[in-house]
């Protein structure tokens, strides 16, 4: 029941993330485990999915336990995403199995696409969630869903998610094998339903991969989340030092800071129930993983977006100054 002060202030199931760089082990000058979790919390995220592109590589057991460990610490869900090739090379297959049982929820090689088409059908083969990293999206989009169907063919049961779509031409991939009766997934970011190429400025503030597309390509993004084409938002939360973000465009590196402004970009955009449902609901039907936990949420507050106030150790956004309304009120779940 909602609850109205000065505020309408609504009680929603907290939040969670398939996709985000804590880039702990390895570089804690960006981020670490800590303030990602602050970050998130802020956020009103309560569980997140871990990219393996860290130093060392999610690519065996002790990574994967330094990171649950440390999670655990803090009272967080952190749900590793471990490495589909060792050391992300594209050459081997991890051991899945050894994986799984110590704790990772997928396989990803997010940070270099793993192009080689017999790897990527073995790893399919597995039977495991592959969280796809596209960067030629359109056509590895398509290239992968040939080879989703092949290994269907060879009688195996493989789980496809793609990350970050970005591109119409993805969406309509997407949409058509679905309609076929293929059971693969996506998510998209709200950077790719708020911005496009024509925001870009001459800074790193709006660089990431996949790079911002055009006002179609955004269009395709929102009819394809509205349609249920798209299946969850995520926020590929990725930061890098303020200084690197602030080098001019061509030299700084891909990524942004999500966590603390995706309720809102979200809210603002689809409203309430899409909201819920692309932001909490799911991405853990995706994972069958079960939520218990609440956020709080100020559905009429406005508030301008400073990134020296984000948890992040980033504090360079492409939001900064903007307007956004819907607010995550407390930085604790219930």
């Amino acid at each position: 029941m909602e609850k109205t002060t000065a505020k309408t202030i609504k009680s929603i199931p907290s939040l969670m993330d398939l996709h985000v760089h804590f880039r702990e082990p390895g570089y804690c000058h960006k981020e670490t485990i800590l303030t990602g979790i602050l970050s998130a919390r802020n956020g009103g995220f309560s569980a997140v999915c871990t990219m393996p592109n860290t130093l060392p590589v999610c690519d065996n057991p002790d990574v994967i336990k330094e990171i649950i460990d440390k999670a655990k610490k803090y009272d967080f869900e952190i749900y590793p995403v471990a490495a589909i090739t060792k050391n992300l090379d594209s050459l081997e297959l991890v051991n899945f199995k050894e994986l799984k049982a110590f704790g990772a929820v997928a396989f990803s090689n997010d940070g270099l696409p793993l192009r080689d088409k017999e790897v990527f059908l073995n790893a399919l083969k597995q039977g495991e969630l592959i969280m796809s990293h596209c960067e030629d999206e359109t056509e590895e989009v398509k290239e992968q869903i040939e080879l989703f169907k092949e290994a269907k063919k060879q009688g195996f049961n493989p789980k496809l998610h793609f990350c970050h779509i970005s591109k119409k031409q993805s969406v309509e991939l997407i949409r058509n094998a679905k309609k076929q009766g293929l059971n693969v997934t996506c998510q998209s970011a709200p950077h790719y339903f708020t911005f496009t190429i024509d925001d870009i400025d001459s800074t790193g503030r709006f660089k990431m991969n996949p790079p911002l597309g055009t006002a179609e390509d955004k269009k395709a993004i929102i009819e394809g989340i509205m349609d249920g084409t798209i299946d969850c938002i995520a926020t590929d939360h990725a930061p890098h030092t303020n200084e690197e973000k602030l080098l001019p465009y061509d030299l700084s590196p891909n990524g942004i800071t999500g966590l603390e402004t995706a309720f809102s970009l979200t809210y603002m955009t689809f409203g309430l129930d899409i909201t819920i449902e692309k932001l909490s609901l799911a991405p853990r039907r995706i994972l069958n993983i079960k939520n218990n936990k609440t956020i709080n949420v100020a559905l009429d507050e406005t508030w301008i977006v400073k990134g020296e106030n984000f948890k992040s150790k980033c504090k360079i956004t492409p939001y900064e100054n903007m307007t956004l309304k819907g607010k995550v009120i407390n930085e604790q779940y219930n």
